[in-house]
């Protein structure tokens, strides 16, 4: 999703890594509120990493997706409480069969408001104990990379591929069952 919306003061950026990409990003885009949605790669140690570099597992980077959102249609929290519900941020380094550092867990924020919002969304979590244990990193975004456009609208372009059928689109299914007035 790529329409473009002019810049406001309500307008926001968070990266979220969730387990493979095309799975988050699939998810985004259905989400009302959300101006953007760019699968990329982030907080590893190599400069602009292709997706081969990325799987070896070598380059620290998590595959992630960039959301951008106008803050007044849909907030943060609610971006945070569809995350905590279309992954399982209680597995480390893993998403289903998907494993390794790239499939972490993770919020990768651009502020201090962001962080504190992201803590205080984990500590609710873990106060309620509605996960067994979290494993999610919250950092500042660093070493950001867009992913190779082949990875971009991957859902969308490739829907009877068998990941897509099997893994992506149910999750998209609970997506849009559990957030019926997010949905687009």
């Amino acid at each position: 999703m790529t329409p473009h919306t002019p810049p406001n003061q309500a307008t926001q950026v968070i990266t979220l890594g969730g387990g493979c990409f095309w799975c988050t990003e699939a998810v985004y885009l259905n989400v009302r509120g959300v101006t953007a949605v760019e699968s990329g790669y982030t907080n590893g140690y190599v400069k602009n990493p292709t997706y081969e570099q990325v799987c070896t597992g070598r380059t620290g980077h998590n595959e992630v997706v960039k959301i951008t959102f106008d803050g007044a249609v849909i907030s943060l929290d609610q971006i945070l409480q569809i995350f905590f519900v279309v992954h399982d941020p209680s597995t480390l380094n893993r998403q289903g069969n998907d494993s390794g550092t790239q499939y972490r867990s993770g919020i990768y924020v651009n502020s201090g408001e962001q962080e504190a919002e992201a803590k205080a969304f984990i500590a609710k979590l873990i106060a309620d104990k509605t996960f067994s244990q979290i494993t999610t990193e919250i950092a500042f975004v660093d070493n950001y990379s867009k992913a190779e456009d082949y990875h971009q609208n991957y859902f969308a372009n490739n829907p009877n591929q068998g990941y897509c059928a099997f893994v992506v689109g149910p999750k998209v299914e609970k997506f849009r069952k559990t957030f019926l007035q997010l949905s687009i």
